[in-house]
């Protein structure tokens, strides 16, 4: 039986891609408007088709096309709009055109007359004045044919075998007379930041990584289960997704962060799990889990790079690679070799474990039964980790959609030459994706 067809919106990087892999189903699309992310994710998932386009310019028909799927059953839509505050002018929100991304959606859904569907965004659309876009969100898939689980909930990340605490509302519906998927069940097992970080090697010890954001090492230490199975080690640790063919002993996305000694010794002074208060950075508990990772902002909007809170062991703030162990992606999966853009790309995403848990119970609505992969697959070309955002749009042929700040907003705008200077590294150096050609040797 051949696996189940799944088709990702405001896909970024690819977070619930993998997670929806991992459960079983083959991701054969994923729509993307930011071409730096579109290139990561043709990195990660090189057999799906990227569409580089917002998803108001997309048809059902076009990803069919784009797929290769042709009139093959979809049995999952999965995504999450881009929260813009949910305008609820007017006598229904939906209509809004502030909102119309939401209604891209549900209408994406329509054409493709997928089986089921995800919809994905964030909590305060349940609470207060907000509830009514979201009980308007149910009623317009109802009137598409599709029942909808009224009693929906929101999710915490941390009880679905991820170390942080990160809540997101999770709509789930299938086309009538189908049965209705269910929730999961939280995990019994809580991961903490040390069984995510504690095998890793500190950046801080490699030269190459003031430089680049690789490095090719044997100074990883003994992995907690949970750190071995990101580390591909063990006979469950690609559940149902395609294994990857890739080098296990680099280091990657692991940029190092040039901090002052004042920065230091507050990060030092700063007990686990509170904030530091100068630069209201919070502080990881070794034992506990992770505050929610954010993306901080676009080039359109100031390119403030995401908080990235301070490791509980070393006085500096944790890498890009340390952030996706905290977010659940595994070793192999590559971001952008900026700090900036790798942060953004992993506090943009949903954590693969908690989209592998809810895919999981799609799986089992729609009567399937999870098949691993015969075969493993090689990822892309690493130079797409290295594009800024005008290489990227030249790759795909696609127009630059990172615009300038509208002064409207108050903000300071940015001429192209800044805003492809904060596409490099915080030190000014050559961008540099390529593993050392220098081998760093465990030393006990």
């Amino acid at each position: 039986m051949a696996r189940p067809i799944g088709v990702d919106l405001f896909a970024g990087a690819g977070g619930m891609s993998l997670g929806f892999e991992q459960a079983g189903f083959d991701v054969v699309a994923a729509v993307e408007l930011d071409p730096v992310h579109a290139a990561t994710h043709k990195f990660n998932f090189p057999d799906c088709s990227i569409i580089p386009k917002s998803v108001t310019d997309v048809t059902g028909q076009e990803i069919r096309q784009k797929s290769g799927i042709g009139n093959r059953t979809v049995d999952v839509v999965f995504g999450g709009a881009p929260c813009q505050g949910f305008s609820l002018i007017g006598q229904r929100a939906l209509d809004d055109p502030r909102n119309a991304l939401v209604q891209e959606f549900v209408r994406i859904v329509s054409e493709l007359d997928a089986r089921c569907f995800v919809f994905e965004n964030v909590k305060g659309l349940t609470v207060g004045r907000h509830r009514k876009f979201l009980t308007e969100l149910i009623q317009e898939f109802e009137s598409i044919g599709y029942d909808v689980q009224r009693e929906w909930r929101v999710l915490n990340a941390c009880d679905f075998d991820t170390p942080q605490d990160r809540q997101r509302l999770i709509l789930m519906g299938v086309k009538r007379g189908h049965s209705l998927p269910v929730y999961p069940t939280p995990s019994p097992n809580k991961v903490s930041c040390r069984d995510a970080l504690e095998d890793l090697p500190n950046a801080e010890t490699f030269e190459t990584l003031r430089t680049g954001d690789c490095v090719r090492t044997r100074k990883f230490k003994e992995p907690s289960p949970y750190a071995a199975a990101l580390r591909g080690l063990g006979n469950d640790a690609w559940a149902f997704g395609y294994p990857r063919n890739w080098d296990d002993t680099c280091l990657t996305s692991s940029a190092r962060t040039e901090h002052t000694e004042i920065s230091r010794r507050r990060f030092r002074a700063t007990l686990e799990g509170r904030v530091e208060p100068i630069s209201r950075l919070f502080k990881l508990p070794a034992n506990g889990v992770s505050n929610t990772l954010r993306a901080g902002t676009d080039s359109s909007r100031g390119a403030f790079t995401s908080p990235r809170p301070i490791h509980y062991r070393y006085d500096r703030c944790v890498t890009v690679r340390e952030m996706a162990r905290l977010h659940g992606f595994p070793d192999w999966f590559r971001f952008h070799a900026t700090k900036w853009h790798g942060a953004r790309q992993i506090g943009n995403s949903v954590p693969p474990p908690l989209a592998r848990a809810v895919g999981g119970q799609i799986i089992k609505a729609l009567g399937f039964r999870p098949r691993r992969p015969s075969i493993a697959i090689d990822l892309g070309d690493p130079d797409l980790l290295l594009m800024s955002s005008a290489q990227a749009s030249a790759f795909f042929k696609v127009d630059n959609p990172i615009g300038r700040r509208d002064k409207k907003s108050g903000a300071k705008k940015r001429s192209q030459a800044e805003i492809e200077a904060l596409n490099t590294f915080d030190s000014g150096a050559k961008l540099i994706n390529r593993v050392s050609s220098e081998t760093e040797i465990f030393q006990g």
